[in-house]
């Protein structure tokens, strides 16, 4: 049983990390993979009992995540359908290409610790279409937007789906997450943004988009900012809400929901039906990504299989007796993030280590955080910021690996370097 369910999580992943070649959506594998492994797990066990209740405790803990996740989709929806970013991106006026480089880039990195890094390269990369009319330099953005959407998300539990994993399953704290991990995320951007900003130097923005933005929203102004400030601050006050009430992070998430649904309702109630079909949250309910939704369901389910059957545990064991030193091991999954997906590869160390052995906030699931964050952007599919910027702008991946992932490299490497040097100064 063991070995069956061993080959079919190996051939599971493969098919997730050859989605685009193979043109099979990774949902349909994660979901088709958590099925076969469950039922393989359940006609293996002698002790259905056992067997139901596991699956309960997984179902539990993967449902939080969802939850949570869910109703961040649904508060950027709503922020995003009344042009509540355009507070932000309106103020963006530099004529400097290498001015412009590391404005994107610090907004970006910090814009995505308060979203989620997919939402917000989406958002800039969408921006730089708009501001930029010369192919190359948008390309060469778009690069400089995912490394920093996903160096920002590191250091925040809302900002990176891994980084809500650890937080929700209680390997991570949201204060000590960010004292821990801000320096060195923001050296993985730093190190690449100077060096890219240095190669545009000296050119100006050729668009005169920045010259003369003109606000194309039909949006009040009232409305757009009441959104963009309510809605960032559900996302912030979530942290917080989980720290005074000790209760799980998508409680605080849904009450926020329903304060942000029950605001909409009422600044919207005069005005007819079809004026404010696509502001209600019931519309943005309809946007979310479902498919990424049920993705993070069958995935999380494909690996609690491994964790009850001890696969990973005995896997952690393999590797502390080859390998020996846990940065290393750690840098090694952030490197592996690169070319897989960077879900199941914290779910499945999550499932490896136990809190009993690396207690909350211990160097492993910090660096952990860090590395799986800022890792996916060494390569232009290794996450989901990077698969969007890569549709968005029909990037090339040999062009990424030749423009950008060196940069990506190294930022990665000088972080990862700057978190240890100062775990050891401050433990």
């Amino acid at each position: 049983m063991l070995t069956a369910i061993i080959a079919i999580f190996v051939l599971a992943y493969a098919a997730i990390a050859f989605e685009h070649p193979l043109k099979i959506n990774k949902t349909a594998t994660a979901l088709l993979a958590a099925g076969v492994l469950w039922t393989l797990y359940a006609l293996g066990n002698t002790d259905a009992e056992q067997v139901s209740h596991q699956l309960g405790e997984s179902l539990m803990s993967t449902a939080q995540i969802v939850f949570f996740l869910m109703g961040a989709m649904a508060i950027v929806e709503v922020v995003d359908a009344h042009n509540g970013f355009e507070i932000l991106t309106s103020r963006i006026q530099t004529r400097s290409l290498s001015g412009l480089m590391w404005l994107v880039g610090l907004v970006t990195f910090f814009l995505s610790s308060v979203l989620d890094n997919l939402t917000t390269a989406i958002v800039m990369v969408s921006l730089m279409k708009k501001l930029l009319d010369q192919r190359e330099d948008r390309l060469f953005f778009a690069g400089a937007i995912v490394i920093a959407s996903n160096a920002g998300g590191a250091w925040s539990p809302i900002g990176d789906v891994t980084t809500t994993m650890l937080w929700i399953g209680g390997q991570i704290t949201a204060l000590e997450i960010m004292k821990g991990v801000f320096v060195a995320s923001l050296t993985s951007l730093l190190v690449p943004l100077a060096a890219m900003a240095y190669v545009v130097r000296g050119r100006e923005v050729l668009s005169p988009a920045l010259a003369e933005r003109a606000d194309l929203t039909d949006t009040p102004a009232f409305e757009r900012n009441l959104m963009f400030c309510l809605g960032l601050g559900i996302l912030v006050a979530v942290p917080v809400f989980k720290a005074l009430t000790h209760l799980p992070p998508f409680m605080g998430i849904l009450l926020g929901l329903g304060l942000l649904w029950l605001v909409g309702d009422l600044v919207h109630k005069d005005k007819t039906d079809e004026a404010k079909a696509h502001l209600t949250l019931v519309s943005a309910l309809t946007r979310i990504d479902m498919s990424a939704v049920l993705f993070f369901v069958g995935i999380l389910l494909s690996v609690a299989t491994l964790e009850h059957t001890h696969i990973l545990s005995s896997l952690a064991q393999w590797f502390d007796q080859t390998v020996g030193r846990q940065d290393v091991i750690v840098m090694i999954i952030g490197l592996v993030s690169a070319v897989v997906d960077n879900v199941p590869l914290v779910a499945a160390s999550m499932g490896m280590y136990s809190l009993t052995q690396y207690p909350p906030d211990s160097f492993l699931w910090e660096f952990l955080a860090y590395c799986a964050g800022t890792g996916g952007s060494i390569l232009i599919i290794g996450s989901a910021a990077g698969v969007a910027a890569m549709g968005l702008e029909k990037i090339d991946f040999v062009w990424y690996v030749k423009k950008i992932s060196v940069w990506a490299l190294l930022g990665y490497f000088a972080g990862a370097a700057l978190y240890i040097l100062q775990f050891h100064l401050t433990h």
